[in-house]
């Protein structure tokens, strides 16, 4: 029996799993969900709580998921999502390495979920002993694809719902805008 995968699954996942109990509670060295959304809305995901609510529930039940290896190309593109959701809003415009922002540990992170979906969960995984393993390379190219979509829409409904930033005293101009001038 091969335990590799057994043992990125749990890695990924259970980090994932504590990483979205922080935005969501204040477990774990978390914020929890209300100063998670205004972090948010400072960085302009906008509204907070609508993103911080998405980011944490695709984190803790992608990681929950992928751990147990229970619905693993569904896990796999809830982690897909958060990571291209996380270059969009964030690190996009960083560049590639972590050290300046960028988006590396977020490529690494897709890699890996593109792999596991990919090769599947494994013997030791819940979809396997319920005989509901899917894998390969479409099963990972679906992943991706839906991951990144999901996250492309929540982008967009909370672009669409999010009021538009209030003017700055005396002038029309947003205030953002004005700092951009």
């Amino acid at each position: 029996m091969k335990i590799g995968i057994a043992v990125l699954r749990a890695v990924i996942g259970l980090l994932f799993l504590g990483h979205g109990l922080q935005k969501l509670t204040e477990r774990f060295g978390g914020h929890g969900l209300a100063q998670t959304a205004a972090g948010f809305e400072s960085m302009g995901l906008r509204p907070g709580r609508q993103n911080a609510l998405a980011a944490g529930v695709s984190e803790a039940v992608g990681g929950a998921l992928l751990t147990a290896g229970l619905a693993t190309p569904v896990a796999t593109g809830m982690i897909t999502g958060t990571m291209g959701s996380a270059v969009y809003h964030v690190h996009g415009s960083k560049g590639p390495w972590a050290t300046q922002g960028g988006w590396e540990y977020n490529a690494v992170i897709a890699a890996a979920a593109f792999a596991i979906a990919d090769t599947g969960p494994g013997e030791l995984s819940l979809d396997h002993a319920l005989g509901i393993e899917r894998s390969g390379w479409r099963v990972a190219v679906a992943q991706l694809a839906a991951g990144l979509l999901g996250s492309a829409v929540v982008a967009a409904l909370t672009k669409a719902s999010a009021p538009a930033p209030a003017a700055s005293p005396g002038t029309d101009m947003p205030a953002a805008e004005r700092a951009d001038t």
